[in-house]
């Protein structure tokens, strides 16, 4: 007689075989025809960025694992995703020694402080660029046009700048589709939006390749759909009803939801598998509280955009939405769960 086992145990039960390192990767994966498009619409000076960006955090996160007797984590993806983040959420002619400053806290301040890779409280990439806003406000606002005829063949000095230097620009444009409308009332064509023909961040690009790049991650299950459709349909919805009520005073969807850094944070920031929230209800508010706030800063706020305190401010609560929202177990009450 055939004698069969039974195994039976407690979840979580592995139904794939997928490691972290698998889904880092794919998100590397996901990004670089981003990143490649980023390239091509601001040339070298944008690669020069990114490469300075992830290098910093790669080397940033092997110094602090050595110097912590640690088995380095460089191989686990985690840090050239922070990299790339970053990269792309700075001009494209960004100084290096700031952009490699940025790296450095971005992985001791967002990652390493809390533990490492599982334990950070706030996407890293985003805490590096908040430091990067605070300390440097003149330089991370400061941008150049798109597909400029020089761009493969010329470095532009300010990148190149001394560290503790003031930078000197060669040719500054004019605003961001953003800043363009908050403070002249201009509205970018949605078409140019989403293709990323306008300036801004590097990351400020091509949303079409943003959005193939989170749907190829949500197919393989490597990322919460729900989180950048919450976004993006808050952001949605909120701005038809506003147009709606007061077509002179408030842009259509499209120009916010193409406009701006809020198709990268929505599709590959928000999402952060450590600093968002768990339960599928909890998901669903964690991003209407993000969408919520990037529409209260982009058209009430001083700034023109928001996308970044609105992640980060999600982050901090995230952890407490899906306990609000924690069902009591029948035959219990709040305070004994609680206990």
């Amino acid at each position: 007689m055939l004698n069969k086992t039974l195994h039976i145990s407690t979840s979580p039960h592995i139904v794939r075989g997928v490691s972290t390192t698998d889904i880092m990767r794919n998100v590397v994966w996901a990004l670089l025809p981003v990143a490649a498009y980023a390239v091509y619409a601001f040339g070298l000076n944008a690669l020069l960025v990114l490469v300075t960006a992830v290098a910093a955090c790669v080397l940033t996160e092997h110094y602090l694992c050595r110097i912590s007797k640690k088995k380095t984590t460089i191989g686990d993806w985690s840090a050239v995703i922070t990299g790339l983040l970053l990269g792309l959420s700075l001009p494209p002619h960004f100084p290096l020694w700031m952009t490699f400053a940025g790296g450095v806290l971005a992985i001791a301040l967002g990652k390493f402080i809390f533990g490492g890779l599982g334990y950070n409280v706030f996407n890293p990439a985003l805490v590096g660029r908040a430091v990067l806003q605070a300390a440097f406000p003149v330089a991370i606002t400061t941008w150049y046009p798109a597909f400029s005829a020089d761009r493969f063949g010329v470095v532009d000095g300010s990148i190149l700048t001394f560290p503790f230097l003031e930078p000197t620009y060669d040719a500054v444009s004019g605003a961001t589709p953003l800043a363009a409308f908050k403070f002249d009332g201009a509205i970018t064509e949605t078409y140019d939006l989403a293709m990323g023909l306008v300036g801004g961040s590097t990351g400020e690009t091509c949303a079409v390749l943003i959005i193939l790049g989170g749907v190829y991650l949500a197919v393989r299950k490597m990322m919460n759909w729900r989180i950048p459709l919450a976004v993006l349909g808050t952001v949605y919805v909120l701005t038809a009803l506003l147009h709606w009520m007061d077509s002179q005073s408030y842009p259509e969807p499209g120009f916010m939801l193409f406009s701006g850094g809020l198709m990268l944070g929505a599709v590959f920031m928000a999402t952060d598998m450590v600093a968002s929230p768990i339960t599928p209800l909890g998901v669903v508010i964690y991003g209407a509280i993000i969408g919520l706030v990037v529409v209260v800063i982009r058209l009430w706020g001083g700034l023109p955009e928001g996308v970044m305190y609105a992640i980060l401010l999600a982050n901090a609560i995230g952890p407490h939405i899906d306990k609000w929202i924690q069902p009591t177990v029948y035959g219990t009450t709040k305070t004994s769960r609680g206990a």
